[in-house]
Protein backbone atom coordinates (compact mmCIF):
# COMPACT_ATOMS: atom_id res chain seq x y z
CA UNK A 1 0.00 0.00 0.00
CA UNK A 2 1.41 3.51 -0.62
CA UNK A 3 1.98 6.06 2.27
CA UNK A 4 -0.51 8.28 1.15
CA UNK A 5 -2.87 5.47 0.92
CA UNK A 6 -2.50 4.25 4.68
CA UNK A 7 -2.52 7.58 5.65
CA UNK A 8 -6.08 8.41 4.58
CA UNK A 9 -6.98 5.20 5.99
CA UNK A 10 -5.72 5.90 8.99
CA UNK A 11 -7.78 9.88 9.13
CA UNK A 12 -10.78 7.49 8.16
CA UNK A 13 -10.54 5.50 10.95
CA UNK A 14 -10.47 8.81 12.95
CA UNK A 15 -14.30 9.39 11.17
CA UNK A 16 -12.75 12.60 9.20
CA UNK A 17 -15.48 13.59 7.38
CA UNK A 18 -13.71 16.96 5.87
CA UNK A 19 -10.78 18.03 5.40
CA UNK A 20 -9.91 22.08 4.18
CA UNK A 21 -6.90 23.45 2.54
CA UNK A 22 -5.18 24.11 -0.87
CA UNK A 23 -3.48 22.07 -3.10
CA UNK A 24 -0.12 21.53 -3.69
CA UNK A 25 2.34 20.03 -6.00
CA UNK A 26 3.80 18.30 -2.65
CA UNK A 27 0.10 17.08 -1.77
CA UNK A 28 0.19 15.30 -5.20
CA UNK A 29 0.07 11.79 -3.86
CA UNK A 30 -2.66 12.56 -0.99
CA UNK A 31 -4.98 14.51 -2.73
CA UNK A 32 -5.48 11.53 -4.84
CA UNK A 33 -5.51 8.86 -2.32
CA UNK A 34 -8.30 11.10 -0.68
CA UNK A 35 -9.90 11.23 -3.83
CA UNK A 36 -10.78 7.60 -3.23
CA UNK A 37 -12.03 7.91 -0.01
CA UNK A 38 -14.87 8.92 2.20
CA UNK A 39 -13.25 11.97 2.98
CA UNK A 40 -14.38 14.82 1.13
CA UNK A 41 -11.26 17.22 0.14
CA UNK A 42 -12.53 20.78 0.13
CA UNK A 43 -10.29 23.40 -1.91
CA UNK A 44 -10.57 27.16 0.11
CA UNK A 45 -9.36 30.52 -0.72
CA UNK A 46 -6.93 31.12 1.84
CA UNK A 47 -5.04 28.59 4.00
CA UNK A 48 -6.22 30.68 6.71
CA UNK A 49 -9.92 30.21 6.12
CA UNK A 50 -8.86 26.62 6.06
CA UNK A 51 -7.70 26.30 9.18
CA UNK A 52 -10.25 28.70 10.68
CA UNK A 53 -13.04 26.00 9.03
CA UNK A 54 -11.33 23.27 11.17
CA UNK A 55 -11.07 25.21 14.02
CA UNK A 56 -14.39 25.87 14.15
CA UNK A 57 -15.28 22.09 13.29
CA UNK A 58 -13.78 21.25 16.20
CA UNK A 59 -15.42 23.50 18.49
CA UNK A 60 -18.83 22.39 17.74
CA UNK A 61 -17.97 18.93 17.21
CA UNK A 62 -15.41 17.97 19.89
CA UNK A 63 -13.86 16.23 17.59
CA UNK A 64 -10.76 17.32 15.49
CA UNK A 65 -11.73 19.58 12.37
CA UNK A 66 -8.48 18.82 9.93
CA UNK A 67 -6.90 21.35 7.35
CA UNK A 68 -3.86 20.90 5.13
CA UNK A 69 -1.31 23.07 3.12
CA UNK A 70 1.65 22.63 1.01
CA UNK A 71 4.64 23.52 2.00
CA UNK A 72 6.56 26.85 2.42
CA UNK A 73 4.00 29.36 2.01
CA UNK A 74 1.26 27.58 2.31
CA UNK A 75 2.21 26.55 5.75
CA UNK A 76 2.88 29.90 6.69
CA UNK A 77 -0.53 30.85 5.86
CA UNK A 78 -2.51 28.01 8.46
CA UNK A 79 -0.16 29.42 11.38
CA UNK A 80 -2.72 31.78 12.46
CA UNK A 81 -5.60 29.92 12.19
CA UNK A 82 -3.78 27.18 13.89
CA UNK A 83 -2.75 29.13 17.13
CA UNK A 84 -6.54 30.61 17.40
CA UNK A 85 -7.56 26.89 17.70
CA UNK A 86 -4.73 26.02 20.34
CA UNK A 87 -5.66 29.10 22.69
CA UNK A 88 -9.66 28.63 22.07
CA UNK A 89 -9.33 24.89 23.01
CA UNK A 90 -10.28 23.76 19.78
CA UNK A 91 -9.59 20.11 18.19
CA UNK A 92 -7.78 20.83 15.42
CA UNK A 93 -5.22 18.30 13.07
CA UNK A 94 -3.16 20.40 10.77
CA UNK A 95 -1.20 18.47 7.95
CA UNK A 96 1.36 20.43 5.74
CA UNK A 97 3.60 18.81 2.94
CA UNK A 98 6.69 19.34 3.32
CA UNK A 99 9.92 18.97 0.77
CA UNK A 100 11.65 15.31 0.53
CA UNK A 101 14.44 14.41 3.13
CA UNK A 102 17.18 14.41 0.52
CA UNK A 103 16.21 18.44 0.64
CA UNK A 104 15.82 19.37 4.79
CA UNK A 105 19.33 19.43 5.25
CA UNK A 106 20.23 22.57 3.31
CA UNK A 107 18.92 25.19 2.16
CA UNK A 108 16.11 24.86 -0.44
CA UNK A 109 12.87 26.19 -2.40
CA UNK A 110 10.15 26.67 -0.02
CA UNK A 111 12.09 24.97 2.84
CA UNK A 112 10.96 26.07 6.47
CA UNK A 113 11.46 24.03 9.00
CA UNK A 114 7.57 23.36 9.97
CA UNK A 115 8.10 21.29 13.25
CA UNK A 116 10.14 24.41 14.64
CA UNK A 117 7.44 26.68 12.94
CA UNK A 118 3.99 25.14 14.55
CA UNK A 119 6.26 24.14 18.11
CA UNK A 120 4.95 27.21 20.02
CA UNK A 121 1.34 27.47 18.55
CA UNK A 122 0.61 23.47 19.19
CA UNK A 123 0.09 20.57 22.28
CA UNK A 124 2.01 18.22 19.58
CA UNK A 125 3.83 17.91 16.48
CA UNK A 126 5.91 15.69 14.81
CA UNK A 127 7.12 14.90 10.67
CA UNK A 128 6.75 11.54 9.25
CA UNK A 129 10.33 10.70 8.63
CA UNK A 130 9.11 6.81 8.10
CA UNK A 131 6.15 5.15 6.14
CA UNK A 132 5.59 2.61 8.99
CA UNK A 133 5.38 5.32 11.60
CA UNK A 134 1.89 6.54 9.87
CA UNK A 135 -0.51 4.97 12.10
CA UNK A 136 0.96 5.96 14.90
CA UNK A 137 1.06 9.78 14.34
CA UNK A 138 -1.95 10.12 13.48
CA UNK A 139 -3.86 8.25 16.02
CA UNK A 140 -1.28 10.55 18.52
CA UNK A 141 -2.39 13.37 16.50
CA UNK A 142 -6.27 13.03 16.96
CA UNK A 143 -5.72 11.78 20.48
CA UNK A 144 -3.75 14.49 21.97
CA UNK A 145 -6.05 16.80 20.00
CA UNK A 146 -8.93 16.06 21.61
CA UNK A 147 -7.51 15.18 25.01
CA UNK A 148 -8.15 17.72 27.83
CA UNK A 149 -7.99 20.66 27.22
CA UNK A 150 -8.30 19.98 23.46
CA UNK A 151 -6.18 22.35 20.82
CA UNK A 152 -4.26 21.89 17.70
CA UNK A 153 -1.76 19.46 16.25
CA UNK A 154 0.68 19.70 13.44
CA UNK A 155 1.75 16.86 11.01
CA UNK A 156 4.85 16.95 8.77
CA UNK A 157 4.03 14.85 5.39
CA UNK A 158 7.35 14.86 3.17
CA UNK A 159 6.30 14.44 -0.05
CA UNK A 160 8.76 11.51 -0.75
CA UNK A 161 7.92 9.63 2.03
CA UNK A 162 4.43 9.92 0.87
CA UNK A 163 5.19 8.26 -2.56
CA UNK A 164 6.81 4.98 -0.56
CA UNK A 165 4.90 1.66 0.07
CA UNK A 166 4.41 0.39 3.57
CA UNK A 167 1.99 -2.61 5.17
CA UNK A 168 1.38 -0.52 8.43
CA UNK A 169 -2.82 -0.61 9.07
CA UNK A 170 -4.88 2.24 10.99
CA UNK A 171 -4.70 1.85 15.42
CA UNK A 172 -7.69 1.32 16.40
CA UNK A 173 -9.17 4.87 18.14
CA UNK A 174 -10.47 4.38 21.36
CA UNK A 175 -12.40 6.37 24.13
CA UNK A 176 -10.32 8.02 26.71
CA UNK A 177 -12.57 7.68 30.25
CA UNK A 178 -11.53 11.21 32.26
CA UNK A 179 -11.19 10.26 36.22
CA UNK A 180 -13.77 11.08 39.12
CA UNK A 181 -12.86 13.64 41.14
CA UNK A 182 -10.70 12.95 44.35
CA UNK A 183 -13.08 12.80 47.40
CA UNK A 184 -10.72 14.40 49.73
CA UNK A 185 -10.72 17.86 47.25
CA UNK A 186 -14.44 17.16 47.04
CA UNK A 187 -14.83 17.60 50.73
CA UNK A 188 -12.66 20.94 51.06
CA UNK A 189 -14.45 22.09 48.20
CA UNK A 190 -17.81 21.75 49.89
CA UNK A 191 -16.68 23.01 53.07
CA UNK A 192 -15.33 26.35 51.58
CA UNK A 193 -18.74 26.47 49.99
CA UNK A 194 -21.03 25.70 53.34
CA UNK A 195 -18.57 28.72 54.98
CA UNK A 196 -19.30 31.03 51.92
CA UNK A 197 -21.77 33.75 52.30
CA UNK A 198 -21.22 35.20 48.72
CA UNK A 199 -20.81 32.22 46.37
CA UNK A 200 -20.23 33.14 42.49
CA UNK A 201 -19.23 31.04 39.84
CA UNK A 202 -17.22 31.69 36.81
CA UNK A 203 -18.26 29.64 33.97
CA UNK A 204 -15.18 29.50 30.90
CA UNK A 205 -14.86 27.70 28.06
CA UNK A 206 -15.11 23.77 29.64
CA UNK A 207 -18.16 24.70 30.84
CA UNK A 208 -19.93 24.49 27.38
CA UNK A 209 -19.37 21.23 26.68
CA UNK A 210 -23.63 19.93 26.45
CA UNK A 211 -22.60 17.47 29.50
CA UNK A 212 -21.05 19.96 31.88
CA UNK A 213 -23.47 22.68 30.51
CA UNK A 214 -26.23 20.29 32.29
CA UNK A 215 -24.77 19.56 35.32
CA UNK A 216 -23.59 23.38 36.37
CA UNK A 217 -27.00 24.96 35.48
CA UNK A 218 -28.88 21.87 37.79
CA UNK A 219 -26.30 22.58 40.37
CA UNK A 220 -26.94 26.76 40.44
CA UNK A 221 -30.38 26.00 39.88
CA UNK A 222 -30.50 24.20 42.98
CA UNK A 223 -28.40 26.12 45.49
CA UNK A 224 -29.09 29.80 43.84
CA UNK A 225 -25.52 30.00 43.07
CA UNK A 226 -24.60 33.09 40.81
CA UNK A 227 -22.88 32.19 37.81
CA UNK A 228 -20.73 34.26 35.20
CA UNK A 229 -19.77 33.65 31.67
CA UNK A 230 -16.03 34.52 29.68
CA UNK A 231 -16.86 35.32 26.38
CA UNK A 232 -16.29 32.06 25.42
CA UNK A 233 -18.32 29.96 28.21
CA UNK A 234 -21.69 31.62 26.89
CA UNK A 235 -24.29 29.76 26.88
CA UNK A 236 -23.13 26.96 29.49
CA UNK A 237 -26.21 28.71 31.46
CA UNK A 238 -29.21 29.93 29.55
CA UNK A 239 -29.86 33.70 30.18
CA UNK A 240 -33.49 32.99 31.55
CA UNK A 241 -31.55 31.34 34.18
CA UNK A 242 -32.30 33.90 37.24
CA UNK A 243 -28.98 32.64 38.67
CA UNK A 244 -26.93 33.95 35.65
CA UNK A 245 -25.18 37.21 35.45
CA UNK A 246 -24.26 37.68 32.33
CA UNK A 247 -20.33 37.91 30.69
CA UNK A 248 -17.46 38.79 32.50
CA UNK A 249 -13.99 40.15 30.74
CA UNK A 250 -14.32 43.25 29.15
CA UNK A 251 -11.19 45.93 29.26
CA UNK A 252 -13.52 48.42 31.27
CA UNK A 253 -15.43 48.05 34.75
CA UNK A 254 -18.99 46.41 33.80
CA UNK A 255 -22.04 46.19 35.92
CA UNK A 256 -21.71 42.80 36.87
CA UNK A 257 -18.12 43.61 38.67
CA UNK A 258 -20.24 44.54 41.78
CA UNK A 259 -21.12 41.05 42.08
CA UNK A 260 -17.24 39.59 41.45
CA UNK A 261 -16.26 42.13 44.17
CA UNK A 262 -18.22 41.13 46.81
CA UNK A 263 -18.04 37.04 46.19
CA UNK A 264 -15.99 35.70 49.15
CA UNK A 265 -15.75 32.18 47.11
CA UNK A 266 -15.38 31.98 43.72
CA UNK A 267 -15.65 28.81 42.02
CA UNK A 268 -14.17 28.83 38.57
CA UNK A 269 -15.74 26.17 35.96
CA UNK A 270 -13.60 25.06 33.22
CA UNK A 271 -11.59 28.85 33.41
CA UNK A 272 -9.24 29.76 30.89
CA UNK A 273 -6.68 32.02 31.75
CA UNK A 274 -5.77 32.90 28.21
CA UNK A 275 -9.17 34.41 27.54
CA UNK A 276 -9.53 36.56 30.75
CA UNK A 277 -6.45 37.26 32.92
CA UNK A 278 -7.61 36.48 36.82
CA UNK A 279 -5.69 39.83 37.93
CA UNK A 280 -8.66 41.45 36.69
CA UNK A 281 -11.23 39.98 38.60
CA UNK A 282 -9.09 39.17 41.60
CA UNK A 283 -6.68 42.38 42.35
CA UNK A 284 -6.14 42.06 45.63
CA UNK A 285 -5.30 38.17 45.28
CA UNK A 286 -8.16 37.73 48.32
CA UNK A 287 -10.59 35.74 46.68
CA UNK A 288 -10.75 31.82 47.98
CA UNK A 289 -11.41 30.14 44.85
CA UNK A 290 -11.95 26.37 44.15
CA UNK A 291 -10.87 25.50 40.69
CA UNK A 292 -12.76 23.15 38.96
CA UNK A 293 -11.37 21.88 35.76
CA UNK A 294 -9.86 18.68 33.41
CA UNK A 295 -6.74 20.24 34.08
CA UNK A 296 -4.92 22.10 37.16
CA UNK A 297 -4.30 25.47 37.47
CA UNK A 298 -1.75 27.72 36.15
CA UNK A 299 0.53 29.30 37.86
CA UNK A 300 -0.81 32.34 38.57
CA UNK A 301 0.08 35.32 41.74
CA UNK A 302 -3.59 36.34 40.71
CA UNK A 303 -4.73 32.57 40.84
CA UNK A 304 -3.93 30.55 43.54
CA UNK A 305 -6.91 28.30 44.23
CA UNK A 306 -7.55 26.63 47.91
CA UNK A 307 -8.98 23.52 46.19
CA UNK A 308 -7.94 22.12 42.69
CA UNK A 309 -10.50 19.49 42.06
CA UNK A 310 -9.00 18.05 38.95
CA UNK A 311 -11.21 15.72 37.01
CA UNK A 312 -14.05 15.27 34.43
CA UNK A 313 -16.03 18.75 35.35
CA UNK A 314 -19.78 17.39 34.98
CA UNK A 315 -18.39 14.90 37.32
CA UNK A 316 -17.29 16.90 39.56
CA UNK A 317 -20.44 19.38 39.58
CA UNK A 318 -22.86 16.02 39.90
CA UNK A 319 -21.23 15.46 43.38
CA UNK A 320 -20.67 18.29 44.13
CA UNK A 321 -24.56 18.79 43.86
CA UNK A 322 -25.52 15.95 46.00
CA UNK A 323 -22.74 16.51 48.81
CA UNK A 324 -24.71 19.93 49.29
CA UNK A 325 -27.83 18.32 48.83
CA UNK A 326 -26.79 16.01 52.43
CA UNK A 327 -27.00 18.97 54.53
CA UNK A 328 -30.69 21.05 52.38
CA UNK A 329 -28.30 23.65 51.76
CA UNK A 330 -29.08 26.82 49.62
CA UNK A 331 -28.13 30.09 49.41
CA UNK A 332 -29.83 33.01 49.37
CA UNK A 333 -29.95 34.82 46.20
CA UNK A 334 -31.15 38.26 47.30
CA UNK A 335 -27.72 39.64 47.35
CA UNK A 336 -27.02 39.32 43.16
CA UNK A 337 -30.64 39.55 42.33
CA UNK A 338 -30.60 43.70 41.79
CA UNK A 339 -26.86 43.18 40.04
CA UNK A 340 -28.88 41.21 37.55
CA UNK A 341 -31.72 43.23 36.98
CA UNK A 342 -29.96 46.24 36.48
CA UNK A 343 -28.00 44.54 33.88
CA UNK A 344 -31.11 43.26 32.03
CA UNK A 345 -32.53 46.81 32.08
CA UNK A 346 -29.38 47.96 30.81
CA UNK A 347 -29.45 45.71 27.90
CA UNK A 348 -32.96 46.12 27.38
CA UNK A 349 -32.24 50.04 26.76
CA UNK A 350 -30.61 49.37 23.94
CA UNK A 351 -33.38 48.77 21.59
CA UNK A 352 -33.40 50.88 18.68
CA UNK A 353 -34.54 54.14 18.37
CA UNK A 354 -35.15 56.34 15.31
CA UNK A 355 -33.40 54.85 12.17
CA UNK A 356 -29.91 55.07 13.34
CA UNK A 357 -28.07 51.85 13.21
CA UNK A 358 -25.73 50.69 16.09
CA UNK A 359 -24.38 47.76 16.85
CA UNK A 360 -25.98 47.11 20.40
CA UNK A 361 -29.55 47.86 18.93
CA UNK A 362 -28.67 45.49 15.54
CA UNK A 363 -28.00 42.89 18.16
CA UNK A 364 -31.48 43.60 20.01
CA UNK A 365 -32.57 43.06 16.65
CA UNK A 366 -31.09 39.39 16.48
CA UNK A 367 -32.01 38.76 20.44
CA UNK A 368 -35.84 38.99 18.91
CA UNK A 369 -35.02 37.07 15.74
CA UNK A 370 -32.80 34.13 16.86
CA UNK A 371 -34.13 31.57 19.10
CA UNK A 372 -33.77 27.82 20.53
CA UNK A 373 -30.79 26.50 19.56
CA UNK A 374 -29.28 28.98 16.62
CA UNK A 375 -25.89 30.00 16.69
CA UNK A 376 -24.37 33.01 16.59
CA UNK A 377 -20.61 33.75 15.54
CA UNK A 378 -18.63 36.68 16.44
CA UNK A 379 -15.60 37.97 14.36
CA UNK A 380 -13.19 40.15 16.81
CA UNK A 381 -13.63 43.90 16.83
CA UNK A 382 -15.81 46.49 18.55
CA UNK A 383 -18.91 44.58 18.01
CA UNK A 384 -17.51 41.39 19.49
CA UNK A 385 -17.75 43.47 23.05
CA UNK A 386 -21.01 43.99 22.31
CA UNK A 387 -21.99 40.36 21.14
CA UNK A 388 -20.29 39.23 24.96
CA UNK A 389 -22.36 41.93 26.83
CA UNK A 390 -25.73 42.02 24.95
CA UNK A 391 -26.41 38.78 23.01
CA UNK A 392 -28.60 36.26 24.35
CA UNK A 393 -27.31 33.37 24.21
CA UNK A 394 -29.90 30.17 25.08
CA UNK A 395 -27.82 26.89 24.56
CA UNK A 396 -24.31 25.68 25.04
CA UNK A 397 -22.22 26.91 21.85
CA UNK A 398 -24.89 29.30 21.01
CA UNK A 399 -22.80 31.94 20.38
CA UNK A 400 -19.23 31.25 19.54
CA UNK A 401 -16.51 34.10 20.01
CA UNK A 402 -12.70 33.78 19.75
CA UNK A 403 -11.06 34.94 22.58
CA UNK A 404 -8.19 33.24 23.26
CA UNK A 405 -6.10 34.48 20.24
CA UNK A 406 -8.68 36.39 19.17
CA UNK A 407 -8.16 36.30 15.68
CA UNK A 408 -10.01 38.48 13.06
CA UNK A 409 -11.38 37.60 10.14
CA UNK A 410 -12.60 33.80 11.50
CA UNK A 411 -16.29 34.21 11.46
CA UNK A 412 -16.95 34.53 7.82
CA UNK A 413 -14.67 30.99 7.04
CA UNK A 414 -16.00 29.48 10.29
CA UNK A 415 -19.85 29.93 9.24
CA UNK A 416 -18.70 28.16 6.30
CA UNK A 417 -17.71 25.07 8.71
CA UNK A 418 -20.45 25.70 10.87
CA UNK A 419 -23.32 24.87 8.32
CA UNK A 420 -21.14 21.95 7.05
CA UNK A 421 -21.37 20.00 10.54
CA UNK A 422 -25.04 20.98 11.09
CA UNK A 423 -26.94 22.59 8.03
CA UNK A 424 -30.27 22.49 9.48
CA UNK A 425 -28.82 25.20 11.99
CA UNK A 426 -29.91 29.03 11.40
CA UNK A 427 -26.53 30.55 11.51
CA UNK A 428 -25.82 34.16 12.19
CA UNK A 429 -22.10 35.47 11.63
CA UNK A 430 -21.59 38.97 12.77
CA UNK A 431 -18.24 40.96 11.47
CA UNK A 432 -16.32 44.19 11.13
CA UNK A 433 -16.22 45.50 7.72
CA UNK A 434 -12.03 44.80 8.79
CA UNK A 435 -12.38 41.26 10.01
CA UNK A 436 -14.41 40.50 7.05
CA UNK A 437 -12.03 41.80 4.19
CA UNK A 438 -9.55 39.63 5.80
CA UNK A 439 -10.95 35.98 4.87
CA UNK A 440 -13.96 38.03 2.29
CA UNK A 441 -12.83 35.47 -0.83
CA UNK A 442 -14.15 32.23 1.45
CA UNK A 443 -17.69 33.14 -0.11
CA UNK A 444 -16.59 31.84 -3.15
CA UNK A 445 -16.40 28.43 -1.11
CA UNK A 446 -19.62 29.44 0.91
CA UNK A 447 -21.37 29.24 -2.72
CA UNK A 448 -19.71 26.87 -4.14
CA UNK A 449 -20.61 24.27 -1.28
CA UNK A 450 -24.63 25.68 -1.31
CA UNK A 451 -24.19 25.98 3.05
CA UNK A 452 -26.95 28.82 4.16
CA UNK A 453 -26.25 31.17 6.97
CA UNK A 454 -26.63 34.99 7.02
CA UNK A 455 -23.31 37.07 7.59
CA UNK A 456 -23.72 40.53 9.17
CA UNK A 457 -20.83 43.56 8.28
CA UNK A 458 -20.91 46.19 11.10
CA UNK A 459 -19.12 48.75 8.94
CA UNK A 460 -17.92 51.97 10.00
CA UNK A 461 -14.71 51.98 7.77
CA UNK A 462 -12.32 52.16 10.40
CA UNK A 463 -10.78 49.54 12.92
CA UNK A 464 -12.98 50.25 15.54
CA UNK A 465 -11.84 48.78 18.55
CA UNK A 466 -8.78 49.76 18.48
CA UNK A 467 -10.01 53.20 17.13
CA UNK A 468 -12.19 52.80 20.47
CA UNK A 469 -9.18 51.81 22.80
CA UNK A 470 -6.97 54.76 21.42
CA UNK A 471 -10.12 57.46 21.98
CA UNK A 472 -10.61 56.27 25.62
CA UNK A 473 -6.37 56.25 26.44
CA UNK A 474 -5.62 59.14 24.19
CA UNK A 475 -8.41 61.30 23.31
CA UNK A 476 -8.06 60.40 19.75
CA UNK A 477 -7.19 57.24 17.29
CA UNK A 478 -4.66 57.38 14.11
CA UNK A 479 -3.62 54.82 11.93
CA UNK A 480 -7.21 53.34 12.08
CA UNK A 481 -9.55 54.44 9.31
CA UNK A 482 -10.56 52.95 6.55
CA UNK A 483 -12.11 52.57 2.92
CA UNK A 484 -14.13 49.81 1.38
CA UNK A 485 -15.79 48.62 -1.55
CA UNK A 486 -19.44 48.69 -2.56
CA UNK A 487 -20.31 45.27 -0.60
CA UNK A 488 -23.40 44.68 -1.90
CA UNK A 489 -22.07 44.77 -5.26
CA UNK A 490 -19.01 42.63 -4.13
CA UNK A 491 -21.19 39.94 -2.66
CA UNK A 492 -23.32 40.09 -5.90
CA UNK A 493 -20.17 38.92 -8.08
CA UNK A 494 -20.15 36.05 -6.26
CA UNK A 495 -23.90 35.11 -7.33
CA UNK A 496 -25.00 35.95 -3.47
CA UNK A 497 -27.91 37.73 -2.03
CA UNK A 498 -26.82 41.21 -0.47
CA UNK A 499 -28.99 43.80 1.57
CA UNK A 500 -28.07 47.21 2.73
CA UNK A 501 -31.20 48.70 5.12
CA UNK A 502 -31.82 52.13 4.88
CA UNK A 503 -33.62 51.82 8.23
CA UNK A 504 -34.27 49.69 11.38
CA UNK A 505 -37.70 48.51 10.37
CA UNK A 506 -36.32 47.33 6.72
CA UNK A 507 -33.20 45.65 8.45
CA UNK A 508 -36.04 43.68 10.78
CA UNK A 509 -38.05 42.37 7.85
CA UNK A 510 -34.77 41.42 5.54
CA UNK A 511 -33.38 39.64 8.32
CA UNK A 512 -36.84 37.80 9.65
CA UNK A 513 -37.32 36.43 6.02
CA UNK A 514 -33.30 35.57 5.38
CA UNK A 515 -33.44 33.63 8.56
CA UNK A 516 -36.76 32.07 7.59
CA UNK A 517 -35.77 31.09 4.09
CA UNK A 518 -32.19 29.52 5.39
CA UNK A 519 -30.65 31.70 2.50
CA UNK A 520 -27.00 32.25 1.92
CA UNK A 521 -27.07 36.37 2.14
CA UNK A 522 -24.70 39.62 3.49
CA UNK A 523 -26.01 42.42 4.75
CA UNK A 524 -23.87 45.49 4.94
CA UNK A 525 -25.04 47.90 7.80
CA UNK A 526 -23.71 50.98 8.48
CA UNK A 527 -23.25 51.83 11.87
CA UNK A 528 -22.70 54.54 14.52
CA UNK A 529 -19.99 54.42 16.96
CA UNK A 530 -20.93 57.56 19.18
CA UNK A 531 -22.52 54.40 21.63
CA UNK A 532 -18.90 53.14 22.11
CA UNK A 533 -18.20 56.26 24.17
CA UNK A 534 -21.36 56.90 25.94
CA UNK A 535 -21.19 53.38 27.22
CA UNK A 536 -17.80 53.96 28.99
CA UNK A 537 -19.75 57.26 30.25
CA UNK A 538 -22.64 55.50 31.77
CA UNK A 539 -20.53 52.89 33.50
CA UNK A 540 -17.53 55.68 34.66
CA UNK A 541 -21.00 57.49 36.12
CA UNK A 542 -22.76 53.95 37.88
CA UNK A 543 -18.91 53.24 39.37
CA UNK A 544 -18.76 56.53 40.95
CA UNK A 545 -22.19 56.30 42.32
CA UNK A 546 -21.30 52.85 44.16
CA UNK A 547 -18.17 55.13 46.03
Amino acid sequence: MKASDLFVKCLENEGVKYIFGIPGEETEDLLFSLQASSIKFIPTRHEQGAAFMADMWGRLSGKAGVCLSTLGPGATNLVTGVADANLDKSPVVAISAQAGLNRLYKESHQYVNLVELFRPITKWNTTIASPDVIPEVVRKAFKVAESEKPGATHIEFPEDIAGMETTGKPIRATRVRRPDPDQHALKEAVDFLKAAKYPLIIAGNGAVRKLASEELSAFVRRYNIPVVHTFMGQGAVADSQPQLLFTIGFGFREIVMEAVDKADVVVTVGYDIAEYAPDQWNPKKDKKIIHVDFTSAEVYAHYQPCVEIVADIPATLRELNQALAKDGHRFDGQWYAPVRQRIIEDIAGYAPHGETFTVPGVIHVLNELMHGDDLLISDVGTHKIWVARNFSAKCPNGCIISNGLASMGIALPGAVAAALYEPQRRIVAVMGDGGFMMNAQELETAKRLKVAFTAIIFNDNDYGLISWKQQMSRGRSTGTQLTNPDFPKFVQSFGIQSYRPRTVSEMKTQLTKALSDRELCVFEVPIDNSVNAELIQKLKAIVSRKK
